[in-house]
């Protein structure tokens, strides 16, 4: 039993559901957990208050959210020069209002750091999930508070092989521990299940070429037009929301279509459709440490899959991903997966489906933090690692 988890995070809860609800609604069967969103300002309210909401689709998370009045037009995150002292006060006060006793403060974004000082813990965790400061709009201080927060972390967990050697030598106790997959969820989408085609892509023609996600800087989108512009026969179905991008910078075409963003429960519904899965995102700077959950998710469906080529997904999955170097290779195997003989490749994909599932991810973890606070406790400064190793 590890106890209650503070965990402050960039993303909204109920937002695309992606690493951190997945591990946290899976150790929530276990211990609370409080999960602390950015600020907001918001239209008509004189002073701050803090919002206190449940957390869909899991039981014991609550969240937690400061609204503040709108002065000015501008943005407000974690470490905000107006905000952040309120949000640290009113946390506090929350803590102890409602008998919180916080094992465990869970970090998702190093520009929640100066929380590390004003929440109580015996264990800091940082995950990492994605390289951040490589985000379009990342502030130019993330680099430096990231180098501090990995320092000071009891434990370091990484979403995938880059991020582990990339930040291993800031910590030693760092840990490999990819994105998983909830197998059972997207095998729903596997041949054996007849989902009704979805009503905003009735009308489109097949093959459909699918990828879901967030729409972002990340994208491949030269790759998209030049899809649609080669292979006008092939139906591109782009789901999921589109952000710090204007959807004017999207490429348009017939055979183009940007359903918007789905829920996790309506994926398999989609995915059921898709002849072959994508993961189009471009080479560049801040995809140099992406390790896309939704490769996974496409194999739990055993849909032939084409991606260019991430360094996770041809390291982690390259035996059973076809990787593209060009827009006309990406093309090619495209065209070939159309054809591919999917029981060829399914035992290949079973086996990499059970080594990433979330709840073994999950049951490491616990086990690690478990350990973590008997040495805080003993007086010893870390666990040996024993996470994943990359060579």
């Amino acid at each position: 039993m590890i106890g209650d988890i503070v965990c402050i995070s960039h993303l909204r809860w109920d937002f695309v559901w992606q690493r951190p609800q997945h591990l946290l609604s899976l150790l929530a069967r276990q211990q609370r957990i409080l999960f602390v969103e950015e600020p907001v300002s918001r239209v008509g309210i004189e002073e701050p208050l803090l919002e206190v909401l449940p957390g869909q689709n899991s039981e014991n998370v609550t969240v937690l959210r400061l609204v503040v009045p709108v002065t000015q037009d501008r943005w407000i995150g974690h470490g905000d020069a107006i905000a952040q002292a309120t949000y640290e006060q009113m946390l506090n006060g929350y803590l102890v209002a409602q008998g919180f006793d916080p094992a465990v403060l869970w970090l998702y974004t190093p520009m929640a750091l100066d929380f590390v000082e004003k929440v109580p813990h015996k264990v800091l965790i940082y995950d990492v999930m994605d390289q951040l400061a490589a985000f379009k709009g990342a502030p130019p201080e993330l680099l430096t508070q990231e180098e501090q927060l990995l320092r000071q972390a009891d434990i370091v967990f990484t979403g995938g092989a880059s991020l582990y050697r990339a930040k291993l030598p800031f910590n030693s106790n760092t840990h490999l521990f990819p994105s998983g997959v909830e197998i059972e969820h997207f095998a729903q989408a596997d041949d054996g299940h007849n989902f009704e085609l979805p009503e905003d892509i009735q009308n489109i023609a097949r093959p459909i070429l699918g990828y879901y996600g967030v729409i972002d800087e990340r994208m491949d989108l030269p790759l998209l037009a030049y899809i649609a512009e080669n292979r006008p026969d092939w139906q591109l179905v782009m789901l999921g929301p589109v952000v710090k991008i204007s959807p004017e910078e999207l490429p348009q075409a017939p055979n183009l279509h940007y359903p918007g963003m789905k829920t996790y429960e309506q994926l398999p519904v989609y995915l059921a459709h898709f002849d072959v899965a994508l993961v189009p995102f471009a080479m560049n700077e801040a995809t140099r440490y992406l390790s896309p959950t939704k490769t996974l998710e496409y194999m739990a469906a055993h849909k032939p899959i084409v991606s260019n080529p991430i360094h996770d997904v041809v390291e982690l999955y390259g035996t059973v991903v076809c990787i593209a170097y060009s827009p006309a290779e990406f093309v090619a195997q495209v065209e070939a997966a159309l054809s591919d003989d999917a029981a060829a490749r399914r035992s290949k994909e079973d086996e990499l489906l059970a080594k990433h599932t979330w709840d073994s991810i999950a049951e490491r973890m616990s086990r690690l933090i478990e350990a973590q606070l008997e040495a805080s406790v003993s007086g010893s400064k870390q666990i040996e690692p024993a996470g994943g190793k990359v060579r």
